[in-house]
């Protein structure tokens, strides 16, 4: 008898748990939940601020809504998305940057406590309008490089090319309908990319391509990035010559930037370099960086020439192009971010860096990322992680004050 029972009870929880594979995990979400939530879920319902959200449920950027867009919900439109890329096997001094996109996402849980509006540029991402998510990861392995490379190019393409959720509207001055200014004539989707290791960039860039052509770049980092690959690590192998040092290099070979419309000198360079300050194997060095299309702005300079100069510099480098950044978080101070790969003493202070953020309010940025953030190497105050959250939020509130569109001429 008891054995008939115990077959008959197995036999329903087999039966059970098989009704509950077949539902899709869509419908098994609380009574309460909202897909995309337009005001912070912390406030409560007379409005008032309270913090148990930051603390609770999984970790996202800012707390903005997951969705799984490299998964199950691979259609789910969106604006602007967080996508994480934990690759760190192309850093020649300190591993450890694959842990950086859920440091960044840590770091940022106190973005909005108080709403989200960013007092300098007055404006709040985060009402803007534009539906913001996070993406989650790329899976990247951690034993191939070439492999990861490619999963890091497939990932960032696949969300580039999904359609957006808003349309681009009319130019808030002349209210002419605005066109998009990718190259393919598409308005695509801007993805912020949370680092991984500088060599992201390369397989981003090659995304980026695929809409938009050559593209300008704004570079800030303590390193030009620009070695040739026998110079920086000997390239012993063709796998061992793409690595954080060497990306731009590759970048200009493959005509994947705008040669010519970096920082160095503004009428003959496409694209600035700012907060340079690395040693170099010799002056050579310098004039690899020119024929890659680099303008350099020293980190040095910002004592001369102040945030307005370096600001200056950077929009007259870039002019109206669509423009990709990349920030490579040791552009700070490591007494203000020593959470990083490869630190350099006589960087920019965070201060210093969110501002000149800010002076690039107006700029076409089609896509960014921050990268080389390498948490097990931050105090316990998390100040890295902190740090490169608030420029990213500074980079967010940029984006979506400038709609990707320009009035179409006659």
């Amino acid at each position: 008898m008891k054995l008939s029972v115990s077959i008959s009870f197995l036999a329903a929880a087999l039966a059970s748990a098989s009704s509950a594979h077949n539902h899709e995990h869509a419908d098994q979400v609380p009574l309460d939940f909202v897909r995309f939530p337009t005001e912070p879920l912390y406030r409560g319902a007379n409005g008032e601020v309270t913090a148990d959200a930051i603390f609770s449920g999984i970790t996202t950027f800012s707390k903005l809504p997951w969705v799984q867009c490299l998964g199950r919900e691979r259609d789910v439109p969106f604006d602007i998305a967080f996508l994480g890329a934990p690759f760190d096997t192309g850093t020649s001094y300190r591993p450890g940057a694959r842990f950086g996109p859920s440091g960044i996402r840590a770091g940022s849980r106190r973005l909005n406590l108080y709403g989200g509006y960013n007092v300098p540029l007055e404006f709040n991402p985060f009402k803007s309008g534009l539906r913001i998510v996070d993406c989650g990861d790329i899976p990247v392995t951690p034993y191939d490089n070439a492999f990861a490379v490619k999963q890091i190019e497939d990932g960032h393409k696949a969300l580039l090319h999904r359609d957006t959720f808003t349309p681009l509207g009319n130019d808030s001055l002349t209210g002419e309908p605005l066109v998009p200014i990718s190259a393919d004539g598409k308005n695509h989707p801007r993805i912020i990319t949370l680092g991984g290791d500088h060599t992201i960039v390369l397989p981003l860039l090659r995304s980026i391509y695929s809409a938009y052509g050559a593209i300008s770049v704004i570079h800030f980092d303590s390193h030009l990035d620009t070695w040739k690959p026998s110079v920086f690590g000997g390239a012993p192998t063709d796998q061992a010559a793409i690595n954080h040092g060497t990306y731009f290099y590759h970048a200009a070979q493959e005509g994947l930037i705008k040669n010519g419309s970096s920082i160095a000198s503004a009428s003959c360079f496409d694209f600035p370099h700012g907060a340079i300050r690395t040693t170099l194997s010799g002056l050579e060095d310098y004039e690899n960086d020119d024929d890659a299309g680099f303008l350099r702005i020293e980190a040095r300079e910002i004592d001369i020439i102040g945030v307005d100069g370096i600001v200056k510099k950077i929009r007259e480098t870039v002019g109206n192009n669509p423009v990709y950044l990349s920030i490579d978080i040791d552009s700070i101070d490591p007494a203000f971010a020593p959470a990083t790969g490869t630190p350099e003493t006589g960087g920019w202070t965070t201060r210093e860096l969110r501002a000149i953020l800010r002076g690039l309010d107006g700029i076409h940025i089609v896509s960014a990322d921050i990268v080389e953030v390498a948490p097990a190497y931050d105090t316990n105050a998390e100040l890295t992680t902190m740090a490169a959250a608030d420029a990213l939020y500074e980079v967010l509130t940029v984006m979506t004050k400038t709609p990707l569109g320009k009035v179409k001429k006659d």
